[in-house]
């Protein structure tokens, strides 16, 4: 005794770690993505050595566990100040006589082994001054720490199975459970792991077994659930793989946790709304979705979806960064440019119908989607149902150089060639953009023109925004208001669609060349949600386009999000910057002028000019007319085909003859007020 009392204060051993300073250290095997809640949205792996999860306390435990531990390693762990000296010298005695090496290591030894890899020597046969070092080493650290630091420390960091290492590793893992919810039949089994890791399970039985005070029923259960758990444990969570990726390097510690603007609950409801919409897609040659939800006011990222996971045809493609052709979701802010430059209004009208352009290489020749032609529209329904020939006609207004430069404006740095290298194909969305960068555009609309990079991490480094304005807020407000028109945008979607929500909204959609990518970005007045639909490697989709594609996603977490404001529109800018004459909104001093009273502008009314009137085989020619009518004044007579025809006082039934005729009002000088040609087949 009095040797060992000696060999316990000789100098020489190392002083311990400080407990707090271990368990700072002992960080967890996966980096974690933080959401704006501080809820963990995702998990990526960065120590490849072993599973570890956060430091659990000792009070977190379960007693059972604690009892059956003691149990197991170290019986007279309360009594002994760091060396068992009966264990040892029981120990000591067995091999004296020849018999099997008996252990002997108490839970300070094993902790101090863990805490000094020189002590551990895996692998290799321990010599007597390796045993005594680490006898050394645990006098040590029963000196500076309490026993439930000791144990504490222990169960956290010693291995279970596999590649389990600590109590919130195994419990999890193996039984789905925190450690302070174990059974005394699942803590008598991870208690038995100790001695044998990879014991096979009648081993594990037996040990087990051999810890349990009486016969427990469980006890098969919990030794099949250990033994046939997973020798390499999944991800936990993984709801936001592609920011992880972004924000969590792969070198970084697992001590690291990231902490996002992103909010888990509308981070679940994205990625639910992606993987519904392409599960329903699927035959239509549809594999990949991205969506991107942010608050207005701030800019934060509140939902970030980069594809649609196991539906899709490459995950690992973010398609909110991707480069995607930008189909129609351009065209606000062509409009946006040319209200702003007095050169359009909301009811200024645009010929819609056929046109050549020449360009390099041929002619360029815009159609509508549905391949009609609607003839003179006004802007707020060339803009709201997305019409191509009205577009290129105001990019010819605008100039496609300033046209580029103001896309810039609003965050579409890709967009960096002069406007003549587009054409006029960047009216109808030629230009590649990003799902990240549409969003940002439309939020700037939403905040009258102010545009400012939206922000996906928190805390004391994220900078500061910095602003500018792109559009005038009286321009942005003229095509917010368009946008969110469900009349006009009825010609092309008709009235009822995923486009028409229950609150107000304002909503684009896009569809690039051969349906490769569609879009459909919106905002309320509190978010914008942008979605994008295609295939990752770029091919076609068949019979999707914006509003089959992208709308029902956009709708569907538009309407999660909801708007705490209601269902009335924004009101308008500061007074004296807009104006309403006619049901639509003007910048001061460009509303139209009232119109003549039509009496006084004397004009056709039928046939009109170019009309061709077929007639009904199955009716007798000379039993069919041909109604003409007018209006402007008294005295107005007709003249067709040079020859007087009658009054146009009422309508005047005119007996048709095949061919070309000329139709024209006269007024009461015998004046040619107005005239039209039309055919008869």
């Amino acid at each position: 005794m009095i040797a060992v009392l000696a060999w316990r204060s000789a100098p020489g051993a190392p002083p311990p770690p400080a407990f707090a300073d271990v368990r700072a250290a002992a960080c967890p095997s996966e980096a974690r993505l933080l959401d704006r809640h501080g809820d963990v949205l995702h998990e990526q792996r960065v120590d490849r050595t072993r599973r570890r999860l956060a430091w659990t306390a000792l009070a977190d435990v379960s007693p059972a566990l604690r009892r059956a531990v003691i149990a197991s390693e170290d019986r007279r762990f309360q009594a002994h100040a760091g060396v068992d000296l009966r264990a040892l010298g029981a120990a000591l005695w067995q091999r004296l006589r020849g018999g099997p090496p008996r252990g002997a290591s108490t839970i300070s030894m094993q902790l101090a082994a863990l805490l000094d890899p020189a002590l551990a020597r895996a692998g290799a046969p321990r010599t007597l001054a390796d045993k005594w070092a680490q006898m050394r080493a645990a006098w040590a650290l029963e000196r500076a720490w309490s026993k439930d630091e000791i144990l504490e420390a222990y169960l956290n960091l010693v291995s279970f199975r596999g590649e389990l290492q600590g109590v919130a590793a195994a419990a999890e893992l193996l039984f789905h459970k925190a450690p302070h919810g174990l059974t005394i039949a699942e803590a008598n089994v991870l208690a038995a792991l100790l001695r044998g890791p990879n014991a096979d399970r009648a081993t594990l039985a037996r040990r087990a077994a051999a810890l349990a005070a009486a016969d427990d029923p469980a006890l098969d259960a919990a030794v099949r659930r250990a033994v046939d758990a997973p020798a390499t444990a999944p991800r936990r969570t993984t709801l936001a793989p592609h920011v992880a990726r972004y924000l969590l390097p792969a070198d970084s510690s697992g001590c690291r946790a990231a902490e996002t603007t992103l909010d888990g609950a509308a981070q679940r409801a994205a990625r639910d709304a992606v993987q519904r919409q392409m599960a329903a897609l699927r035959g239509r040659g549809v594999r990949d979705a991205a969506l991107l939800a942010v608050d207005n006011a701030s800019g934060d990222v509140l939902a970030y979806v980069g594809s649609s996971g196991a539906l899709s045809s490459a995950a690992q493609v973010d398609g909110v960064r991707a480069r995607r052709q930008a189909g129609s979701t351009l065209k606000p802010f062509l409009y946006g440019l040319a209200i702003e430059r007095r050169l359009l209004t909301a009811a200024t009208r645009l010929d819609d119908a056929p046109l050549e352009i020449p360009v390099a290489g041929g002619l360029f020749r815009p159609r509508n989607y549905d391949d009609v032609f609607r003839g003179p529209v006004a802007v707020r329904t060339a803009l709201a149902a997305s019409l191509n020939v009205p577009a290129v006609r105001a990019l010819q207004l605008v100039g496609a150089d300033d046209f580029a430069q103001r896309l810039r404006d609003f965050g579409f740095d890709g967009i960096n060639r002069p406007g003549g290298y587009y054409g006029p194909a960047l009216a109808l969305g030629a230009a590649e953009v990003t799902l990240w960068q549409l969003v940002g555009a439309y939020r700037t609309l939403a905040n009258g023109g102010a545009w400012s990079p939206l922000r996906l991490s928190q805390g004391a480094a994220a900078a500061p925004a910095a602003t500018r304005q792109a559009l005038t807020p009286a321009a942005a407000f003229i095509v917010g208001d368009i946008l969110a028109d469900r009349d006009a945008r009825a010609v092309t979607f008709g009235l009822e669609s995923p486009l028409a929500t229950r609150f107000w909204t304002a909503v684009k959609t896009g569809t690039s060349t051969d349906m490769r990518d569609n879009w459909c970005v919106g905002f309320s007045r509190r978010y914008t949600v942008g979605v994008w639909v295609g295939n990752s490697g770029g091919a076609p989709m068949r019979d999707v386009s914006g509003v089959t594609g992208a709308a029902p996603i956009w709708a569907e977490m538009m309407d999660w999000l909801g708007d705490d404001g209601g269902a009335a529109a924004p009101a308008p800018p500061a007074p004296a910057t807009v104006e309403r004459v006619g049901g639509d909104w003007f910048l001061p001093g460009t509303a139209p002028l009232p119109l003549a009273p039509p009496a006084s502008r004397p004009r056709i009314l039928s046939p009109t000019d170019g009309e061709i009137i077929a007639l009904d085989p199955d009716i007798g020619e000379a039993r069919q007319r041909v109604s003409l009518a007018a209006v402007g004044g008294a005295g107005l007579r007709w003249q067709v085909d040079g020859r007087e025809a009658g009054a146009a006082a009422t309508p005047l039934l005119w007996p048709p003859s095949r061919g070309a005729h000329e139709v024209a009002l006269l007024d009461a000088a015998g004046r040619r007020a107005a005239s039209a040609r039309f055919t008869v087949r």
